[in-house]
């Protein structure tokens, strides 16, 4: 394999925001800052790197542009992981898998709860009268930061990566594939569940409190989608009930050893499954900066310039 170990010094920049991505990173030793607009005047720390991350792995997964500049903080040590040589890496070191897809989901979840704390202040600015707007400036600056930092970068991620991703995984067959009928339960909420899940058929609901007279269905998911990963990674309960929707719904089970197994075996699935958490994270990230751009714009039409309040 092509993998190299660099060391780089305190303020050396690792990866560039904007640079193609051909490689993606774990560090070994140190700590590393994640910036946007490094080196400017508006430049802006995101958040740190610790020993045992990876990062840059987005921008292969999706070959996009880096989001943002990775710099040391004091000595540093990585491993370089060329693109190409993504599948042989967890093929020959399978339990990485599931760290990289653990750092992922919690990047998910963070990003998640952002979106949701936006969409709850979005809602509060609209709803505020005009002479008021202004005393909401320290609660919303968090937000109103983000797009003015962001604001050219909000263009909805493609699907290209995830649909070349989902031919080689038609063509390499599915394994340990169940069927179930309509209106059985696939997993339940409440309940520990340490499996994710790959729909190849059929139609499956998404429900809170299902069974309950004020059920309700929060997402509906066609094949081929990816779902209940999070029981991978964590030992919650879940926070929904899996329903199968149609008659011969075919859905993949796949365990924490069968994940790693998948990595030896058919290395193409674990690139799609990463594809797709990878495309989660950035659609979540455009939503939110498009909240925030609604935050911005409600706050400085009719509350004045956010820019008096800083």
């Amino acid at each position: 394999m092509g993998l190299v170990e660099k060391t780089f010094g305190s303020c050396d920049v690792i990866i560039k925001e904007g640079a193609s991505g051909k490689s993606f990173f774990k560090l070994l030793k140190g700590k590393a800052g994640v910036y946007s607009n490094y080196g400017k005047k508006d430049q802006l720390q995101l958040g740190t790197i610790e020993a045992g991350e990876y990062f840059g792995e987005m921008a292969i997964l999706e070959e996009y542009p880096r989001s943002a500049t990775i710099v040391a903080q004091g000595a540093a040590q990585v491993i370089e992981i060329p693109a190409k040589e993504m599948k042989t890496y967890f093929a020959e070191n399978p339990s990485e898998v599931l760290e990289l897809m653990r750092q992922l989901i919690e990047r998910i979840s963070s990003m998640t709860n952002d979106y949701e704390e936006a969409k709850s202040l979005l809602k509060e600015v609209r709803n505020t009268e005009d002479s008021k707007k202004k005393s909401l400036f320290s609660k919303i600056k968090k937000q109103v930061n983000a797009y003015q930092l962001n604001k050219n970068k909000i263009t909805e991620p493609s699907q290209e990566s995830l649909r070349l991703a989902l031919r080689g995984v038609n063509e390499s067959g599915p394994c340990n594939i169940e069927s179930f009928k309509k209106g059985a339960v696939i997993f339940k909420e409440g309940q520990v569940d340490e499996h994710m899940y790959i729909l190849h058929g059929g139609i499956v609901g998404m429900y809170e409190n299902y069974g309950k007279s004020f059920s309700q269905r929060i997402v509906e998911l066609m094949s081929v989608s990816f779902f209940g990963e999070m029981g991978l990674v964590y030992d919650d309960p879940r926070t929904a009930t899996a329903v199968a929707e149609s008659d011969g719904t075919r859905v993949e089970i796949i365990s924490k050893k069968g994940l790693e197994a998948l990595a030896v075996a058919c290395p193409v699935k674990v690139e799609m499954i990463l594809r797709n958490l990878s495309y989660r994270l950035r659609k979540l990230n455009v939503d939110f900066l498009i909240t925030c751009k609604e935050i911005t714009e409600v706050y400085s039409g009719k509350g004045g310039e956010e820019s008096s309040e800083e």
